[in-house]
């Protein structure tokens, strides 16, 4: 008996002691070379373990036995990574770190325009798109109009025949609902609106990040729709490129395009200096051949600069500078000054816009202070006329002929805190605070027609909000903003509230609610003079106008799926905006120069629908984005729109549905080739009559139009030099669906305008590129 116990003793000490052997772990840390990455998922290939890296990128998997093991790294955005391991009685403890590349492929960028913080997109609690640099050329987009067609739930449309201006439609609101934003700073003023987009050429853009809705309380009263921000340039990398590029409207009709950027950074990195500049000559275009432009002369020339300096290690200043000076002229094609034109419009605008950021962190990095001001001014002298046939009123226009001037002026400054709560039990949370100050001032007069708007709008806001990443899967981004507006009697507090729960790392449901107002003012299509019915058509603003208020509603969830040699996603997103006091135009019939109409009040007004995107990349070499955006706009209460005619609920120059889609193939390092479309549903618009082939007055429902579009490019890098070459060529609106029924003559409807911003067009184009 005893010398079995012996024997059990001696195998069972033996089991323990294999046991005790057989008994590892592995841990490390993962990155993407400049941080750690949290939730990347660490899984041992074939059997059923795995962990994911916490907030510091950190990971550990314990109580492995010995063996070969097979540890993959997957994380959305960058490219699964795979090492070997063996865990044996010698070496039963691993430290294995990994840093991850980054797909070619943009949905999983840093993001800094949800948040006022850096965060990576699938982490922050607002859903951020981002139009980059690659896909502004792909598109061969030659201005910021033209580059944000090419995203879900947003519209670019064009609102006169003859100036061709443009308004920026998101989630189914009108451009003033919109904040556009110049590097973070809202100085794009509403006299800035009206042609500012076209103005600031691709060239000049580093990125541009999109924030549908009204979920961050970082923002002012006009984000109701959403915060478009257009980052410039940043000078990260020494290099130069130049660009040429020619593109032809119909048969006859030339656009020339000449621009150069190029960047200085030092060698330790301290300080760098990136410079643009950009010539655009662009001769009218005349579609339905009545010798009236459908698409003006422009002539743009703009130069700019984006620079940094490091003042000490956790202390930086950032300093931007640009110049924009554009001419446009629209109507009859004819030499000599504009009001000897039949009908014309004519444009020059001089636009300086300035900004300074300065930045110091403390406590580790955990907190900052950031000051910053900026500023705009922009100088316009603008004549909108018609050549009055009465032998009278003919002599009274050449001896006061209707020239305007127009000085608008827009300031902001203000102080942001950011400071980091990382503390046991309670998460991490990054609290926000700041106040802001921002004063616009418009003065435009035509002496002639009786008109000024001459609006001083200033608004103080302090905001607060708190990003708590309460889990590793759940963050809460609560805030609020309080503003006080001139414009406004009562101090107007807003809270907005925004959650992101994530499931793994592919799947993010976001919810948010967020409240805003617009100020009782004149927004970009209010300054907007327009011919109608032999006239000029203009808008006032109500004694009695106030504040229209807004409630916004949207929920998303959002998937991407990766594999080792493909990725796709999709994203769908509800939103719902109810408007109280909704702002509409009501029509006053004319006086002696045209069409009056005077901004009121209405009963309220609700907009609701939803937006999917979708996306895949494979192998690198096919990589598709796609947006489709399903809506509804209606008052509450019919609205009258043009005096005579019955009231209508709908909002008008509102598709219920509009899409788009991006094709890239890159079979290797030197051809890309992109294809492109645009679908606009069909909407409702007012017709006025007065040109020769409309007699009355009536409402239009526009066709369905699509637009595509096709780019090839050709790149070249010589071997032993930093010099390289891109050479491409294409076609936009292929089809050249493009609208075939313009009002003619003198006395057209300018504003009947609708579908795509240009016919088809042809265009090639050399990029010389260095560093």
């Amino acid at each position: 008996m005893a010398r079995l116990r012996n024997i059990l003793l001696c195998v069972g000490l033996f089991l323990t002691h294999t046991t005790i052997a057989q008994i590892g772990s592995i841990s490390g840390h993962i990155s993407d070379g400049n941080s750690g990455l949290e939730l990347v998922y660490v899984d041992i290939k074939g059997k059923k373990i795995g962990t994911f890296s916490d907030e510091n990128g950190n990971y550990i998997i314990e109580n492995l036995r010995e063996g070969k093991y097979e540890l993959e790294v997957t994380y959305t955005g960058f490219e699964s990574q795979i090492k070997t391991i063996e865990i044996s009685k010698f070496r039963s403890k691993h430290d294995i770190n990994f840093q991850l590349v980054a797909l070619d492929y943009e949905f999983n960028q840093v993001v800094v325009t949800g948040t006022k913080t850096f965060e990576r997109r699938t982490q922050t609690p607002v859903i951020v798109n981002v139009v980059g640099s690659k896909t502004l050329q792909e598109v061969q987009a030659c201005n910021l109009s033209e580059g944000l067609k090419f995203q879900p739930g947003l519209r670019i449309e064009t609102d006169c025949q003859t100036c061709n201006y443009t308004q920026l439609r998101m989630n189914g609101l009108a451009g003033g609902y919109s904040q556009i934003l110049i590097n973070g700073r809202p100085i794009f003023s509403p006299l800035t609106g009206l042609y500012g987009m076209e103005q600031i050429p691709v060239n000049m853009i580093e990125r541009i990040e999109i924030v549908r809705g009204g979920g961050s309380a970082l923002y002012g009263s006009s984000a109701i729709g959403g915060t478009v921000n257009v980052i410039t340039k940043i000078p990260n990398k020494s290099g130069s490129e130049i660009n040429w590029t020619s593109q032809l409207f119909g048969k006859n009709s030339s656009d020339n395009i000449i621009s150069g950027n190029a960047t200085v950074v030092n060698k330790d990195g301290k300080n760098g200096i990136t410079l643009f500049v950009n010539n655009r000559i662009r001769e009218m275009y005349d579609h339905n051949g009545d010798n009236f432009s459908e698409l003006p002369k422009l002539g743009n020339n703009s130069f700019g600069l984006n620079a940094f300096y490091l003042l000490k290690k956790d202390q930086k200043i950032e300093f931007s500078l640009s110049s924009i000076n554009e001419s446009r002229y629209g109507g009859e094609m004819v030499d000599g000054p504009a009001h000897l034109a039949k009908q014309s419009e004519d444009r020059d605008h001089k636009v300086l816009v300035g900004s300074v950021d300065y930045q110091k962190n403390f406590k580790d990095e955990r907190s900052s202070l950031i000051a910053f001001g900026a500023a705009q001014q922009t100088k316009r002298k603008h004549y909108t006329g018609i050549l009055p046939d009465d032998a009278d009123e003919y002599a009274l226009h050449l001896s006061n002929p209707p020239y305007g001037n127009s000085l608008n002026t827009t300031l902001q400054g203000g102080v942001q805190f950011n400071h980091q709560l990382k503390r046991s039990g309670i998460g991490r949370n990054v609290i926000t605070s700041g106040l802001e100050l921002v004063s616009d001032d418009v003065l435009d007069v035509i002496e002639s027609y009786n008109y000024e708007i001459d609006q001083v709008s200033s608004d103080l806001g302090f905001y607060f909000q708190s990003n708590w990443k309460m889990t590793p899967r759940f963050t809460l981004l609560s805030g609020l903003r309080i503003d006080k507006h001139n414009l406004v009697e009562n101090i107007i507090y807003s809270p907005r509230f925004s959650a992101l729960y994530r499931f793994k790392n592919s799947l993010q449901v976001r919810a948010t609610f967020g409240t805003g107002f617009r100020a009782p003012q004149a927004f970009d299509t209010d300054m907007h003079l327009a011919f109608a019915a032999g006239g000029i058509s203009r808008i006032a603003l109500s004694n009695n106008l106030e504040e229209e208020r807004s409630k916004s509603y949207n929920l998303s969830i959002n998937y991407d799926k990766v594999e080792k040699y493909w990725i796709a996603g999709f994203t769908l997103e509800a939103f719902h905006t109810k408007l109280d006091n909704a702002f509409y135009l009501h029509p006053l019939g004319e006086d002696g120069f045209g069409q009056r109409f005077e901004k009121r009040n209405g009963s309220g007004s609700i907009v609701q629908g939803m937006t999917l995107e979708v996306r895949a990349n494979l192998d690198k070499k096919f990589q598709l984005e796609s947006g489709l955006t399903i809506q509804k706009s209606l008052y509450n209460e019919a609205v009258e729109n043009i005096v005579g005619l019955p009231k209508s609920s709908r909002f008008l120059r509102t598709p219920n549905e509009y899409a788009y889609g991006k094709l890239s193939w890159t079979p290797n390092s030197q051809w890309v080739t992109t294809i492109n479309s645009v679908h606009t549903g069909s909407m409702l618009l007012t017709h006025f009559a007065g040109a020769p082939e409309q007699e009355q007055d009536e409402y239009y429902t526009s066709p369905v139009f699509h637009n595509f579009g096709i780019r090839i490019a050709h790149k070249q890098n010589w071997k032993g030099s930093n010099l390289g070459m891109e050479v491409f060529g294409g076609i936009k609106n292929i089809l050249n669906s493009y609208q075939n029924n313009f009002d003619s003559g003198k006395n057209r409807d300018s504003n009947f305008i609708f579908g795509p911003s240009n016919p088809r067009t042809y265009f090639i184009g050399v990029r010389l590129l260095t560093g």
